[in-house]
């Protein structure tokens, strides 16, 4: 998972090591053999399969052609207590099969134990610790990569839109306009009401926009897309964290009144504060579970679709025969659950943002 830490300190670290690198693993192995002994060819692991494409990593993994692998590689950056500020090209690690050495000490990924997937610092006195790892991972390329594109999309529309002010929408306008009219009166303008729904739509635009369009990206087997931004808990809980804020900050006094003080509440529920507890909780709840629901509805997906796909290499296995019959089975259902995850995709940027403006909605709402 991508910390909250990492994407405050990402761009200062990135500014003393840019070094990413797009290489075939033809480089990489012959490195690779004057250092290490042949592995042992493993049987195929469906979980580490699964997991392996949908957790974070530090290097992009495009495709693996008659054993060599082609990635792109990606600043590791780390800081620790003995040697500061230390920075490399995950090409380093061989894919976890080696280690960076740096001073007195070597820097090595873990894949098992309980330090999996983490970088672990050794040093020749005998002491290994864990140092506060800043790189700058696949979600965090996957976060910005979508974020300017979303800004390209939105201005280049915006500047279309100042030139032709009198002209019917074209090209990239008539494909945003219904959506953001959708959103606006659908949304926004039904949830919040006529009074405030302006005030909050370029905040539900932003949400859903950068929900939907990540989903989308999501779906894409290969660089920019496959990275699986948000079906990763870090980010839908800033998306959450987002509506908390602006619900609360929003608050009007009569919103306020119903969590400590509310209305045709028997006095004996409200003295011991049974309900305002409840009230107080509420307020924390929703914003978890909207942070929830996204997360493991595209988390849910991405593991269906894989796990359709694992099934040719499962059946594969145990006999060439059942690989044969299973194969066509197996990516029929793949296939289905791509077009699914194309719906789904709209359809959980839809629901954030229908629950992000009912909370808003209520916290904004006037007594009557």
């Amino acid at each position: 998972m991508i910390g909250f830490s990492n994407w405050i300190t990402w761009v200062i670290a990135a500014l003393i090591t840019l070094n990413t690198s797009l290489a075939t693993c033809n480089d990489e192995l012959k490195e690779h053999d004057n250092n290490h002994t042949p592995h042992k060819e493993k049987k195929f692991n469906a979980k580490e399969f699964l997991f392996d494409h949908i957790s974070d990593a530090h290097e992009w993994h495009i495709l693996t052609y008659k054993d060599k692998h082609i990635s792109l590689y990606l600043p590791v950056i780390l800081i620790s207590k003995k040697n500061g500020l230390v920075s490399f090209s995950s090409r380093k690690f061989h894919h976890g099969h080696s280690a960076y050495n740096y001073k007195d000490c070597k820097y090595k990924l873990e894949l098992e134990g309980d330090n999996k997937g983490k970088i672990v610092e050794y040093c020749k006195n005998g002491t290994s610790s864990i140092p506060f790892d800043i790189s700058i991972k696949k979600n965090i390329v996957a976060l910005f990569f979508s974020i300017f594109l979303i800004a390209w999309i939105f201005i280049s529309a915006a500047r279309l839109y100042r030139k032709n002010r009198k002209k019917p929408p074209r090209g990239l306008q008539s494909f945003l306009e219904p959506i953001i009219i959708f959103v606006r009166d659908d949304i926004a303008r039904q949830s919040i009401g006529e009074k405030n729904y302006e005030k909050f739509t370029p905040y539900l635009l932003t949400v859903f926009f950068f929900i939907w369009i990540n989903n989308m990206l999501g779906i894409i087997p290969i660089p920019p897309g496959g990275a699986n931004l948000t079906g990763n808990i870090a980010v839908t809980g800033v998306l959450a964290l987002f509506t908390l804020i602006t619900t609360n900050l929003s608050g009007n006094k009569n919103y306020w009144k119903h969590i400590f003080n509310t209305p045709g509440v028997p006095i004996w529920l409200k003295i011991p504060p049974i309900m305002p507890l409840i009230e107080l909780f509420g307020i924390f709840t929703k914003p978890i579970v909207l942070m929830i629901r996204l997360f493991a509805n595209i988390t849910a997906g991405h593991l269906i679709t894989l796990g359709f796909l694992s099934l040719i290499f499962v059946f594969g296995e145990k006999s060439t025969t059942m690989g044969i019959v299973f194969s066509p089975l197996s990516i029929i259902f793949l296939l289905f659950m791509m077009f699914l995850e194309l719906l789904v995709a709209f359809i959980q940027a839809f629901v954030f943002t229908f629950l992000s403006a009912l909370y808003i909605g209520f916290a904004v709402e006037e007594h009557h």
